[in-house]
């Protein structure tokens, strides 16, 4: 039997490919609300919360002008954005085959939960995942991704001992720490973290494929 019975997944930049798709959204934000952004909107500002992501490229905190911007990204992406997301080749049989193993799957992401969810609905991948958490299930809204990993654990009565976090970032892997989990590394997607950055305790994967075998043989 695998080591870990519960496996947490992030989303983007892990499972899926939504940079086209949001870097489209916030392009449109911003041209409908006549701001310039004063850095590239490209795929570095990928995975941050939404409102941390636009307050970089606007360089302001003004609540006002976020809000606005925050206004329109929705608008664009909760309608038609969000379908132009990719799964990661690999990632749909991955899922199949780890769930059909009798893991339980979760997401715990910083993207919106309404979106996250027309996601999982859109890639048929919504019966795969036993629990999708995201900062803002919660009122008031959680403050990072540590606490969101802290309370999914707390609520759905998951031993530490027995999950593990799987995710492309830095923050991923220290939010991983933060509660006593084990992190492997999807290193196909656009995380930003090199192997020469990853402490020795982190593993981490190429494909998919590769991400399975270490997860139904941890």
């Amino acid at each position: 039997m695998p080591r870990y019975r519960h496996i947490l997944f992030d989303l983007d930049g892990t499972l899926i490919d939504s940079a086209p798709a949001i870097l489209a959204s916030f392009r449109d934000s911003f041209a409908r609300n006549d701001v310039q952004a004063v850095r590239s909107i490209d795929e570095s500002v990928i995975g941050p919360p939404l409102v941390e992501t636009l307050q970089l490229l606007a360089g302001s905190t003004d609540k006002a002008l976020i809000e606005r911007l925050a206004n329109g990204f929705k608008a664009s992406y909760d309608t038609e954005g969000y379908k132009a997301t990719a799964a990661y080749a690999g990632v749909g049989e991955m899922l199949a085959r780890l769930a059909g193993a009798g893991l339980s799957l979760s997401i715990a992401t910083n993207k919106r939960l309404h979106p996250t969810r027309l996601i999982l609905d859109h890639l048929g991948w919504s019966r795969h995942f036993e629990h999708v958490y995201a900062l803002d299930l919660f009122e008031p809204r959680l403050p990072h991704k540590a606490a969101m990993i802290q309370r999914l654990l707390a609520d759905q009565g998951i031993p530490a001992d027995s999950a593990i976090y799987i995710g492309d970032r830095s923050e991923d892997g220290e939010s991983a720490d933060a509660n006593g989990l084990p992190f492997i590394a999807a290193t196909w997607g656009y995380g930003s973290i090199t192997a020469a950055e990853m402490p020795a305790h982190w593993r981490q994967a190429a494909s998919p494929a590769a991400m399975g075998e270490l997860l139904l043989g941890a």
